[in-house]
């Protein structure tokens, strides 16, 4: 098991995010402090989850960016760590952690009971709800609407589970949010269960679309993963709270949902 090495603030530098070579994996750097190299942890996303983390070539290269991208990089930052980033599907993040092959999971994921028999999980960053999206003449506007539906989800996410307990629904799940979207305007679909933060950017660039807010029903809000027992749980919970205090985590918020 990775532990961090925490350095003084004057061993704290910017982090820049860099395209890795291969392997969906990007980089984030930083210079060593003098005397002693940064320990290196390798972060696990799904990066197909705006506004959490998600593609960006609007700079000429493709980085991962986003809410979570930003927090990971002032905690990174306060800890004096350096972190590279690892792109795979969300139903493959827990098992990463599991096999070693990542030491923390940043992906709007939620601490539900089931993840929290494999995997530690920080205190809770940000809220959100859940909606179903679909086109706007369908009519789908509760969870009683669905049944007898077919219902997109991602595999592997908190909205998976929670659509197979609607009776008479048929879920379809799916890799990756924009798929399921297509889906809903290829009407191989009727709707699908998404994040409110991830609902409204793909009904605001698909104007055929609507999602309509519904109650939470369990476990809520986002969290970092870790492998069971990591040493790292304290101290990211440390920097969590501190962001929380001292309005760090707000302005991320206006940043990235209130746009």
């Amino acid at each position: 098991m990775k532990k961090l090495t925490f350095f003084g603030l004057s061993s704290v530098l910017a982090i820049s995010l860099l395209t890795g070579c291969g392997g969906g994996g990007q980089e984030a750097e930083q210079p060593a402090a003098e005397g002693a190299p940064k320990q290196k942890l390798i972060m696990a996303t799904s990066a197909d989850y705006p506004p959490y983390e998600f593609h960006d070539t609007s700079s000429g290269k493709d980085q991962i960016v986003g809410f979570d991208i930003d927090i990971a990089n002032y905690i990174a930052n306060e800890l004096g760590f350096e972190y590279e980033i690892k792109d795979m599907d969300f139903s493959g993040l827990i098992p990463s952690l599991q096999s070693g092959r990542a030491d923390f999971v940043m992906a709007g994921m939620t601490p539900k009971p089931d993840r929290l028999e494999n995997a530690d999980f920080s205190i809770v960053y940000f809220e959100a709800q859940n909606t179903i999206v679909s086109k706007k003449d369908n009519n789908l506007n509760t969870l009683e609407d669905l049944k007898g539906k077919k219902v997109g989800v991602q595999l592997g996410s908190i909205q998976e589970g929670e659509a197979k307990e609607i009776e008479g629904v048929e879920v379809v799940s799916l890799n990756k949010i924009a798929e399921i979207v297509q889906e809903i305007k290829s009407n191989r679909i009727d709707a699908a269960i998404i994040e409110d933060t991830v609902a409204k950017g793909y009904v605001t660039a698909n104007p055929e679309l609507q999602f309509v807010t519904i109650p939470n029903n369990g476990p809520a809000g986002s969290a970092v993963a870790f492998p069971k027992g990591s040493a790292n749980v304290e101290e990211f919970n440390r920097v969590i709270k501190q962001m929380q205090e001292n309005g760090e985590m707000e302005k991320l918020v206006k940043k990235w949902f209130e746009q």
